[in-house]
Parts: C-alpha cells; sequence; structure tokens
C-alpha cells in the first residue's frame, strides 16, 4: 500500500475542501476502498474521514411523506429500521440480500451507492482495463466476460455495476443530496451513475470533491408498498453479487395494474430502469402474459458483450418472475433468504 495523508474534518464544508486535493478520496467504512487500496487498483495520495461529520447519519421523515437517508446510516440499520421496512420493503430486501451481515453493518447508504465494479479485470493491475487505466483497452472483451453487461456496455468497458440497494432506488425515482465547493444540488439517481462510453474511468456525475450527504426517496414511493418485491440470482445463495436482479413495484387497484415501477441489476454499468417495461405494464392485467411482455420490453436492447448472452434470457425470467411475486403481494416476512428466487416466505417479521 503507497503511503498517504490522513485528515479527519470537523464540518462538510471543510471535507469537500479537503477531497477537492487531486488524489484525495472520501473514507467512511472502507469496505470497498480498504481493498481496492491494498491491491493496488486505486492509490490515494489522501484520506478525507467523513465518519464524524455532523448530520449524515439520520433517518428524518419529510413532509410529503418521504424520507431522507443520510450518507453515513449503515446499511443494517436501515434495512432493519422497521418503518422504513414497512413503507419500502423492496428496498429492505435488497440491501438485506447484500454482501454479510458483518459488512452490512458497517457499510454505509453513501458507499453503496459509489462501490466499484467486481469485474476480475479492473481487480487485476496486470490486465488491461480502461476503468482503471484509461486508454490501455478493455482485457474484458476477449476474456471471461460470462457475467459482464447485456445493456448500455461499449468498447472501452463492459463492467456491471454492483450495487443491490441502488436497484429499487432506482425504481423507486430516489433522488441524491451532493454538496460540493458551490453548495449543495440534488441529482436523481437513475442519472447519477454514467455508462462508459469511451471514458468508463468516470464512472457517476461527482465533481472532485463533492460529497454525498443524502439519499431521499418521495413520497408517493411508499404508495407501492403492498406490492413490491426484489429478487436476485446469484452464483451461490449467500455473499454474492447479483447475475441478474429485478425490482418489481406495482400499484394496484380493482384487478388493474395503475402504475408500474422497474429496474434491473447486475445487467449495466449503472442500475437499469425499465421506462419501456413499464409504460407497456400501466393499464395490463396482472398476470403472466402482461409480464412477459414488460420482461421482453425490459430487454429489447439488450445484447451480448461476449460469452453472456444467456443473461438476456435470464433476465427475461427474472423480471417476470419478479413482477408475479410483486403482483402476489408483498410478504409480511422477509425471506429467511432474502431476494433468493429459492427463499421459502418464512423468516423474519419486519414488513408488517
Amino acid at each position: 500500500m503507497n503511503s498517504f495523508d490522513y485528515v479527519r474534518p470537523a464540518t462538510i464544508s471543510d471535507a469537500v475542501a479537503a477531497a477537492s486535493e487531486p488524489g484525495s478520496a472520501y473514507l467512511a467504512a472502507g469496505t470497498n476502498l480498504l481493498d481496492l487500496m491494498k491491491g493496488g487498483i486505486t492509490r490515494p495520495s489522501r484520506l478525507v474521514d467523513v465518519t464524524h461529520l455532523p448530520g449524515l447519519d439520520g433517518i428524518e421523515t419529510l413532509p410529503d411523506g418521504g424520507l431522507r437517508i443520510g450518507a453515513l446510516v449503515r446499511n443494517a440499520d436501515l434495512a432493519h429500521d422497521p418503518d422504513f421496512a414497512r413503507r419500502f420493503p423492496a428496498i429492505a430486501e435488497a440491501l438485506l440480500s447484500g454482501a454479510s451481515a458483518q459488512l452490512r453493518n458497517a457499510a454505509t447508504v453513501g458507499g453503496n451507492l459509489l462501490q466499484r465494479t467486481r469485474c476480475e479485470y479492473f481487480y487485476d493491475v496486470a490486465s488491461a482495463c480502461n476503468k482503471r487505466d484509461p486508454g490501455t483497452g478493455c482485457d474484458a472483451l476477449g476474456g471471461e466476460n460470462r457475467l459482464h453487461a447485456v445493456l448500455g456496455w461499449s468498447e472501452s468497458c463492459i463492467a456491471t455495476h454492483p450495487s443491490d440497494f441502488s436497484v429499487p432506488l432506482v425504481a423507486l425515482d430516489a433522488v441524491v443530496e451532493i454538496e460540493g465547493r458551490t453548495g449543495r444540488r440534488e441529482v436523481s439517481l437513475e442519472s447519477f451513475h454514467l455508462l462508459p462510453g469511451d471514458a468508463p474511468d468516470q464512472e457517476s456525475v461527482l465533481a472532485p470533491g463533492e460529497l454525498i450527504v443524502a439519499v431521499r426517496l418521495p413520497g408517493e414511493a411508499a404508495r407501492f408498498a403492498a406490492h413490491a418485491r426484489y429478487l436476485k440470482v446469484r452464483e451461490r445463495t449467500s455473499y454474492a453479487f447479483a447475475v441478474v436482479s429485478a425490482a418489481a413495484a406495482l400499484r394496484i387497484e380493482d384487478g388493474t395494474i395503475m402504475e408500474a415501477r422497474l429496474a434491473l441489476g447486475g445487467v449495466a454499468l449503472k442500475p437499469w430502469r425499465a421506462r419501456e417495461a413499464e409504460a407497456v405494464l400501466a393499464g395490463a392485467r396482472p398476470e403472466d402474459a402482461s409480464f412477459r411482455r414488460a420482461a421482453e420490453a425490459a430487454l429489447a436492447g439488450a445484447e451480448p458483450s461476449g460469452d453472456n448472452a444467456f443473461k438476456i434470457e435470464l433476465a427475461r425470467r427474472i423480471v417476470t418472475r419478479a413482477l408475479t411475486l410483486a403482483a402476489a403481494g408483498t410478504p409480511e416476512r422477509v425471506p429467511a433468504l432474502p431476494a433468493s428466487p429459492f427463499a421459502s416466505l418464512k423468516g423474519a417479521l419486519l414488513h408488517a
């Protein structure tokens, strides 16, 4: 590990000023950053510790019925908050499906959004990777790429984004609050992460020194609580990233889908909002034929980036299954294996 400076500012403005210096990186729980530093994937010259900044660790109900979640709220604390789990069950289920209990106890909301891809070539400093070292190429294109992107990829990068948490957040129109040197701004989470294009090293809209201070959910997102699920297929049942995942939320009245929200994970370098599928579902009956049409619409633009054509059909099936489970109703209990298609509904009494 290379030498680096360590600073612990007392205010958000001091943190932003410190992190605006070239080579700086924010440090919260460090569950991803420290691994990257140990492997030589990233080599910051300064760590700006934000763990003691005031006002970033609270969960606040907003006047419109929405929720404001501080960037330093721990994943486990958010998932197990009874009011949050009842109002936004798909997000709680996504959080509980990610990593291990020990990591969820440490990892933060802001850090979850900013975690880096788990592409093997990104982590192998001997491999060419435009994301890690711009202009060197992408060894994943001709390598082991069965788990790589099928939507939004480019010849420069075929990696995927690893976050479970971000997928239902995108589906429910979450907004990211960002503090920078010129003040505070807001960006929809759907627009926050960037597709690779010709510059895969630019992963988000954050400018140097900008800090995520909160994530906000609108009050209308809670209207989907009765019919919302997150479903995740992984290569092993626990402690694994998604091969493909889907967050589905429906508002059903008198046997008709009045409104639908759908997002996919594991298929692109950002959580993928499937708006075309949502349009297909609006006004449809909550039945298998409708869900299959929505799945086709969601993956209409998908293309293999290598030996991963199977992911397209897998994604269609996961979308159909997630919509079917959502239509059946949010269970009172979080499954013992959260988000697993193999889970029974016997689990923790959290949503009730």
